[in-house]
């Protein structure tokens, strides 16, 4: 089969591995639609865990069953299907309070495992979730809308409540789909990005440029800031856009090394809440059916589809520029 891997650090390809062999609790599918990450790169050059190369990468895919196990059940020949890339081990202190997504030696397909840009792909039984009529390409989008839903129940939202989302990407956009589904109708979203601003305003979220006056004016008044840009000075702000009471979400990767200041007093005083979110919690149903619950137009946060060829060639570059979510598509 044909498929990327990682070699070593730093290094991508695109190469003929054998068909892999399910084991007798494994399904094995054929891979229709695989996303890329930003975690996909940090993969690459050893920045996300220990790193295990060589190793094919995409945590982010769905597919068609095509073999099962031996010792499967649930699942069929001709089934679609979504993966939840997680591997937890259940035992330790974090798994046994239901926080698979702090396990101690958490790994994942794409990840510790070889993962979704190759075309098959062989997947413990208990991290595929049926996805009926849903198409590839949103079901998909199911792993990232499960750390977005992950993020958001921190928050625990409430329908009247008001949020900001600083960076109008893609997790951005999942955000505010996510607080949508959730019964928010007032939902701003930041960016220095023009196009990503229409974008936004196309989705049917307001939508204001980062440090203009409009953004400005948002300050001490929202019940939910987020950040979804990963810099370390977009974090440090947050606190002074949210509104007494309110809730502030770290959901952007910052630097490992990286520091903000925050008065103690001044949480205690406004009663803030801060609260940080990592990867999903073995949420995928949740995610598809936030999925289904927006509709269609939840594929334009999709900006490019190519081959796996192509998937490779952007690994080894940069991403196209103005892209937002970019999937492989398999036929």
């Amino acid at each position: 089969m044909k498929a990327i891997t990682f070699p070593a650090s730093g290094q991508v390809t695109l190469c003929d591995l054998a068909d892999p062999e399910p084991a007798p609790n494994e399904v094995l599918i054929k891979v229709r639609s695989s996303g890329m990450c930003h975690t996909d790169i940090d993969v690459m050059h050893a920045r996300y865990g220990t790193g295990a190369f060589p190793v094919v990468p995409g945590h982010e895919y769905a597919g068609v069953v095509v073999q099962t196990g031996s010792e499967v059940s649930g699942f069929a020949v001709g089934d679609h299907v979504v993966v939840d890339p997680n591997l937890s081990c259940g035992e330790c202190r974090a798994c046994r309070r239901g926080n698979h997504n702090l396990c101690a030696t958490l790994g994942a397909y794409g990840v510790t495992r070889n993962g979704g840009f190759a075309e098959y792909s062989a997947v413990d039984m208990r991290n595929l979730h049926l996805i009926g009529d849903l198409p590839f390409e949103q079901a998909a989008l199911a792993e990232p809308m499960g750390c977005v839903l992950n993020g958001v129940g921190a928050l625990a939202p409430k329908p009247q409540d008001e949020a900001l989302i600083v960076g109008a990407g893609p997790i951005g956009l999942l955000l505010a789909i996510a607080l949508r589904t959730k019964g928010l109708t007032r939902i701003t979203l930041a960016d220095i990005d023009h196009s990503r601003l229409d974008l936004a305003r196309g989705f049917g979220f307001d939508a204001v440029e980062s440090g203009g006056d409009p953004m400005r004016a948002l300050r001490r008044e929202m019940d939910i800031c987020v950040d979804a840009t990963g810099r370390p000075d977009v974090a440090a702000s947050l606190v002074d856009y949210s509104a007494d009471g309110g809730s502030v979400l770290f959901f952007g990767v910052c630097p490992p090394d990286a520091k903000i200041s925050i008065s103690p007093f001044e949480l205690f005083r406004r009663q803030l809440r801060l609260a940080g979110t990592h990867s999903l919690n073995r949420n995928i149903p949740e995610a598809i059916s936030a999925i289904r619950s927006f509709g269609a137009g939840i594929a334009g946060v999709v900006s490019h589809k190519m081959t796996l060829a192509e998937m490779a060639e952007v690994m080894a570059s940069r991403a196209p520029a103005g892209s937002l979510k970019i999937q492989a598509q398999l036929s």
